[in-house]
């Protein structure tokens, strides 16, 4: 097999700054397309961290720039360094073979670089500024602007991918996407990434929870897209079910206050634990502990919450925003909106010893078709495309 010079672009890693999803699925693909036999350089940005690391046999290369201002301006000054880095990288390892962007934020150094260098680039779609405004445009000047990045990127990509049959539709019906460009890969996950051995009335004692207490567990981002509200709103009637239900919120976002006052609204503050953005151990604790993983989300791409929730054998209780889930064999699928997720914690609750079952279910497709070996040899064939 020929090895690859790859070359990916990404505005977060694990290993730079972190933000959300995107940053385990540029780091876990490139450390599987490493083990591979292929030579990867993630360029990406600084943060605190000092401007080159080789970790996992991956080369990180961090790019500095001025943060300030609004994101758009961000992330001129992150492209703009990205290319200067990109051009000084090449003299120093030689010419790449492929290059990979993820998501909007790296389409304005792509672009200069096939212009000035020649180089054809494939793209990543992990959402879009649809989705992120729960389903509807923006129609604010950042909205709009970043809406034709992301137009821009699939346009000048030779190769797209993205993550599931039911977001390609998302992305072509937005930007008319060309049928033949498109290549569907699903995320992943590394099997044993959350599952570890805990005891669960611990890690529920420790956050003020009965430890027989059923305990239901949010993650994630705490935005409009990703629908934490619409759990809250949906506590009082789970409560009137099963009153000594607790439900752990775990991340940040603009909706976090939002969603503590409507918890003090329905006098059901005495349930919630708000946690806010923790660390992995305390993240995987959680999840180990729960006893049902919920993504309620308006807009979901992927859902790599629900390969996390999986991970630990934990069922997932989700939207119909959420397309992985094999309705009441890995989980539960409702409608958009309180009432349905209620009816489904509360059938859960039902026979918790069955519904663990779904999780079960759930960590045996992270074992065949979510792991990353898979997914790289699949890229892979989507970056030989390149050289047609």
């Amino acid at each position: 097999m020929e090895t690859l010079r790859i070359g990916m672009f990404s505005w977060e890693s694990l290993h730079s700054v972190v933000v959300g999803g995107i940053s385990p699925h540029v780091t876990e693909l490139a450390e599987a397309l490493s083990a591979i036999g292929h030579e990867v350089h993630i360029f990406t940005q600084s943060g605190w961290m000092r401007d080159y690391d080789e970790i996992s046999g991956v080369h990180y290369q961090r790019c500095r720039y001025d943060p300030s201002g609004g994101i758009v301006h961000q992330m001129d000054r992150m492209c703009d360094a990205m290319y200067d880095r990109f051009g000084s990288v090449q003299n120093e390892f030689g010419g790449f073979d492929v290059l990979h962007g993820h998501d909007w934020h790296p389409v304005a150094a792509l672009n200069r670089i096939k212009h000035d260098h020649g180089k054809e680039f494939v793209i990543t779609y992990h959402s879009t500024e649809w989705g992120r405004n729960g389903n509807q445009f923006g129609d604010w000047w950042e909205a709009r602007e970043i809406s034709h990045r992301e137009w821009l990127g699939g346009y000048e990509a030779k190769e797209v991918i993205i993550t599931t049959d039911q977001f390609k539709g998302e992305v072509q019906q937005i930007y008319q996407t060309p049928e033949q460009k498109i290549t569907i890969i699903p995320n992943g996950i590394n099997p044993g990434k959350i599952k570890k051995d805990v005891d669960p009335g611990a890690v529920k004692k420790r956050l003020g929870i009965h430890p027989f207490a059923p305990m239901v567990l949010f993650t994630g981002r705490m935005s409009y897209q990703k629908g934490a509200d619409m759990l809250v709103n949906a506590i009082p009637d789970i409560l009137n079910n099963r009153w000594d239900t607790k439900f752990v919120f775990v991340g940040d976002g603009e909706m976090r206050q939002y969603c503590e006052q409507r918890a003090s609204q329905h006098g059901v503050m005495g349930a919630c634990r708000f946690l806010g953005r923790v660390s992995d151990t305390t993240l995987s604790d959680c999840m180990n502990a729960c006893d049902l993983a919920c993504v309620p989300s308006r807009n979901e791409p992927f859902g790599i919450v629900v390969l996390e929730a999986w991970d630990a054998a934990k069922p997932v209780i989700a939207t119909d925003a959420v397309h992985l889930i094999d309705n009441f064999s890995n989980g539960v699928i409702g409608y958009r909106n309180p009432e349905s997720i209620a009816w489904c914690v509360n059938y859960s609750m039902g026979d918790l010893e069955s519904t663990k079952k779904m999780g079960q279910n759930g960590k045996k497709l992270v074992k065949t078709k979510y792991n990353w070996d898979r997914i790289a040899d699949d890229t892979v064939d989507v970056y030989r495309k390149l050289e047609g």
